[in-house]
């Protein structure tokens, strides 16, 4: 199984180096941070066509975190249970692959 990560700074920027990255290394997850984008203007559709699903968790000009996979994703959870926070810094989901379910947290935790 091959899990990524990756501080993407802009996800509006990145999104050609980003669909270039997916076709090439093909990976089961992909976590993105900083994707700095409303929901309604997350790229699912250009997920879409690479074959993979997405969820987005975001804002507009900060933060915002995205799980790609290549599995559907279930059991969304867009914050801590208890912990109020109006800033878009984690995403979770669940995930039945082909090695059994697992569950994938993305988390953007700046520095300070």
């Amino acid at each position: 199984m091959k899990l990524a990560t990756w501080n993407v700074n802009s996800l509006s920027v990145r999104l050609g180096q980003v669909e270039e990255w997916i076709k090439k290394e093909k990976p089961d997850f992909l976590l993105l941070q900083e994707t700095k984008q409303e929901n309604i203007k997350f790229p699912h559709e250009a997920i879409r066509v690479l074959g993979y699903n997405s969820i987005h968790n975001g804002q507009k000009t900060y933060n915002g975190v995205a799980i790609i996979s290549k599995y559907e994703l279930f059991d969304i959870q867009n914050n801590i249970p208890g912990f109020e926070d109006e800033q878009k810094r984690l995403i979770a989901a669940t995930a039945n692959t082909n090695q059994g379910k697992i569950r994938v947290v993305c988390v953007y935790v700046p520095n300070g």
